[in-house]
């Protein structure tokens, strides 16, 4: 089988290797075991791999780069129209000579690709929609085209669109779905420390304005005012960074608030092992894997009513729901504090998130690959 992917991930070409962010890569390496020839269509450059990148592991990768483009200014904009149409000219070329036929939405090239692969009805196509698939939720013109081309049969035939979420009036083409990091061997009965004399909370993710990590901020800084120890411990990089520096440092919370960048995976494990909550406040999500990765090591999270976040924390009932109101948020974080009752909760989040284990996910992959 020649199984083709088409992505908005940008990769990194290092000694004839091609690294890309490690939580797509991983998840990619899974589907990768059961096809013969991997054609990957996507934007690259000469790097060196961060820590969070990751290679393929297929000895029969064939890599076509395409130009980096955008449409968030009219220059862009302008140098996008010469660019587009040789994305178009090897995308096109790429599919045809697919069995298989994989997009990664959403994205530009995510984009792209649902247009082509209308050209291929007979053609066996899945799509991975790694955003937000709530029909009511606002989104940009470019991410709700995308889902409408997907989920219309008449436009996109032969195709199963892997969605975050149980969403009603969907067509035959969406399967809910799930992304997953730990297997089954790394189940264990989970043992929290206490919560004095410390409580411990992690923020995962992006430092971005999407991801909102100075919220996370905000809300342990009040914890801490009601007469609280607490410590959050930040894991991420980005825009956000120097501003969320310049607070800790002028708001003199050095010692309670620490920001670590990028970890790897083993790092990031121990330090879930290790907290308490997980706190997401984010503005949109598909399947949060920060979220999944912390309950599986039974860390009760702190998230915002976005996408499938609702039905990972059971409305409420596996962890807390904020409101951006700090003073309201925090009672809620309050109500777990007695030990027994924090204890109880991390059970059934861990219980939960244990489910989808990376040998759940390789078994469904297997099965819409025809293995």
């Amino acid at each position: 089988m020649k199984f083709v992917i088409i992505t908005n991930v940008n990769h990194i070409e290092k000694n004839c290797q091609f690294f890309g962010y490690s939580p797509y890569v991983r998840e990619m390496n899974i589907w990768l075991k059961y096809v013969d020839q991997v054609a990957i269509v996507a934007h690259s450059r000469k790097d060196n791999p961060t820590t969070i990148d990751i290679p393929y592991f297929h000895n029969q990768i064939e890599f076509k780069k395409v130009p980096d483009f955008s449409f968030i200014s009219f220059k862009n904009i302008i140098f996008s129209m010469f660019k587009i149409p040789i994305i178009i000219w090897k995308i096109f070329w790429t599919m045809k000579n697919a069995d298989h036929i994989h997009l990664r939405c959403p994205g530009n090239m995510g984009l792209i690709g649902c247009f082509v692969q209308i050209l291929f009805p007979k053609k066996i196509k899945t799509a991975k929609y790694a955003g937000n698939w709530d029909p009511k939720s606002k989104q940009p013109w470019t991410y709700k085209l995308q889902k409408y081309i997907l989920n219309n049969t008449f436009l996109t035939k032969n195709m199963t669109v892997l969605v975050y979420g149980d969403w009603e009036k969907q067509s035959k083409n969406i399967k809910s779905f799930f992304t997953a990091t730990y297997s089954e061997i790394e189940k264990t009965q989970i043992q929290k420390i206490p919560l004095r004399p410390v409580v411990k909370f992690i923020f995962v993710g992006s430092l971005v304005l999407g991801k909102n990590p100075m919220y996370a901020v905000n809300l342990v800084e009040k914890f801490i005012k009601k007469g609280n120890n607490a410590i959050l411990d930040i894991y991420g990089e980005g825009v956000e960074r120097s501003a969320l520096e310049n607070y800790i440092k002028n708001n003199k919370l050095e010692n309670v608030i620490i920001l670590n960048g990028n970890q790897t995976k083993e790092i990031l494990k121990k330090a879930y092992q290790e907290s308490h909550f997980v706190i997401l406040p984010s503005k949109s999500e598909g399947w949060p894997k920060a979220i999944a990765e912390a309950m599986f090591w039974g860390c009760i999270p702190i998230a915002t009513k976005v996408s499938c976040i609702p039905f990972m924390l059971d409305y409420g009932k596996r962890g807390v729901l904020i409101e951006f109101d700090l003073d309201n948020d925090v009672k809620k974080i309050n109500n777990f504090l007695d030990n027994e009752l924090f204890i109880e909760m991390s059970g059934k989040v861990s219980d939960w998130s244990q489910y989808y284990t990376t040998d759940i996910f390789e078994f469904e992959i297997k099965k819409m690959l025809g293995k």
